[in-house]
């Protein structure tokens, strides 16, 4: 009798960089203990799938807004204490450097590497007006139901 992997889920809600890092070492470490993985990316966690560099879309006056509101990429997301108007990221980023550990977009690329499954949930990319040209590439587009039915399985479901 074989072994079923086990599984691992992440519902990443929240758009703050340490949160996503947290999320996303879970993810890297989960994966590397061999389970398969799924971070399912919804409201402002989506931008941690944001392509950094604009897409050549058409969207309305509302979505316009929320496009420039929102961070661009993984890398320009805030921090969830001591954002210091910017100056809080950049110190935990210096600090991260001074200690070579892993940048959040360092982190999503070891994912996509391990082979977790990076799902954009669609109903939030209808209602911030978010196209698929606007996120990074081999990412999956999918709805609750989908997530649902990762989770119902899973060993480990986390929500962050």
């Amino acid at each position: 009798m074989t072994e079923q992997k086990k599984r691992t889920t992440i519902v990443l809600f929240s758009g703050d960089y340490d949160k996503a890092m947290a999320a996303y070492i879970i993810a890297n470490g989960a994966a590397a203990y061999d389970h398969e993985v799924t971070i399912f990316h919804t409201f402002w966690g989506l931008n941690a799938l944001r392509q950094e560099t604009s897409a050549p879309v058409n969207k309305g006056i509302l979505e316009k807004m929320f496009a420039k509101m929102m961070p661009r990429g993984a890398n320009k997301m805030g921090l969830s204490k001591m954002h210091f108007g910017g100056i809080g990221p950049k110190m935990i980023k210096h600090v991260m450097k001074k200690h070579n550990a892993l940048t959040l977009p360092q982190l999503v690329e070891m994912a996509q590497d391990q082979e977790v499954n990076l799902v954009a949930c669609t109903m939030t990319m209808d209602l911030l007006g978010l196209q698929k040209e606007e996120l990074l590439n081999d990412i999956q587009h999918a709805g609750v139901a989908a997530y649902l039915a990762d989770a119902e399985e899973g060993n480990v479901n986390l929500f962050i």
